[in-house]
């Protein structure tokens, strides 16, 4: 074993009696940031290109910090986002969203689909839309200003074609020129009630931007009551909405999108844990 590898052995137990979730994994996702490499290649790092900066990374994934913010990345589907301070971390739960947003897309007989997403945070969502549906076109919108700084670096690093346009400003009022003309509106809002603060784990509610967590309103769903009111405004007839909830709103949010407020084929849709995730709703034709 060399000498790198020994020492992340010993950050991984350090790690594990801290609790984080996966000790191993992030020792590992801390030694290849510290060393300019990929996971794969730590143990082709010499002993002599040691850097004892890796225990100060360990010593701030103790404390709580998020892995991300430390490295300053974090993987959505094949994307790496630049990430930090001030801006939500994408999940993984998101990712399956994103999937059944790309195979609505692709079913859809339209040419080049209008994309909307609606507090895009990093715009890992944008992104992803955009560079696996490549004839897409997607506007993202992103109300706090330091989000939007790393959206902005994410979509000039990554969106080659110019897929994605970035707005400044609430969702609530945002993009009225696209007025019923979008195809697909998808969103990841807050919506966590500010009741459950005890049960959000430490480095979630301790790191993440608050206005990304709670969703305002008893039951936390204020800010996706926004995102239906405004996604039946952006859509088109006949066009499709998908906003992510907690695993226990499934049932709350689907009574968000009411049949006599114009919806069709509401369904709650299951993430990889089969955990009730995101509702879909598809807006009336004329």
């Amino acid at each position: 074993m060399n000498l790198l590898l020994d020492e992340i052995a010993r950050a991984t137990a350090r790690l594990a009696d801290a609790g984080a979730a996966s000790p191993r994994a992030d020792a590992e996702e801390l030694a290849a940031a510290v060393h300019g490499v990929r996971r794969t290649e730590l143990h082709g790092v010499p002993d002599s290109a040691f850097d004892a900066r890796f225990w100060e990374f360990v010593a701030r994934r103790e404390a709580g910090e998020p892995l991300q913010h430390i490295t300053g990345r974090a993987y959505f589907r094949y994307l790496e986002l630049k990430v930090g301070p001030g801006v939500f971390v994408p999940r993984p739960e998101t990712e399956v969203m994103v999937g059944w947003a790309l195979e609505t897309l692709r079913d859809m007989d339209v040419r080049d689909p209008l994309v909307v997403d609606l507090g895009t945070g990093s715009a890992a969502i944008a992104l992803s839309i955009a560079l696996e549906a490549p004839r897409s076109r997607v506007h993202a919108v992103e109300k706090d200003p330091t989000a939007f700084v790393h959206a902005t670096r994410n979509v000039e690093e990554l969106d080659e074609r110019g897929r994605v346009r970035l707005h400044l400003g609430d969702f609530a009022t945002a993009l009225k020129e696209l007025d019923g003309t979008v195809d697909l509106v998808v969103s990841n809002p807050p919506y966590i009630p500010m009741s459950e603060w005890e049960y959000v784990p430490r480095d979630v509610r301790d790191h993440d931007p608050a206005d990304a967590l709670w969703g305002g309103g008893d039951d936390g769903l204020d800010a996706i009551r926004v995102v239906e009111d405004t996604a039946r405004r952006l859509l088109r007839p006949g066009g499709y909405a998908a906003v992510e909830h907690s695993d226990l709103q499934g049932n709350d949010v689907y009574w968000v999108f009411a049949e006599e407020r114009g919806w069709r084929d509401v369904r709650n849709r299951r993430d990889l844990t089969n955990r009730d995730r995101f509702v879909t709703a598809r807006l009336a034709a004329e």
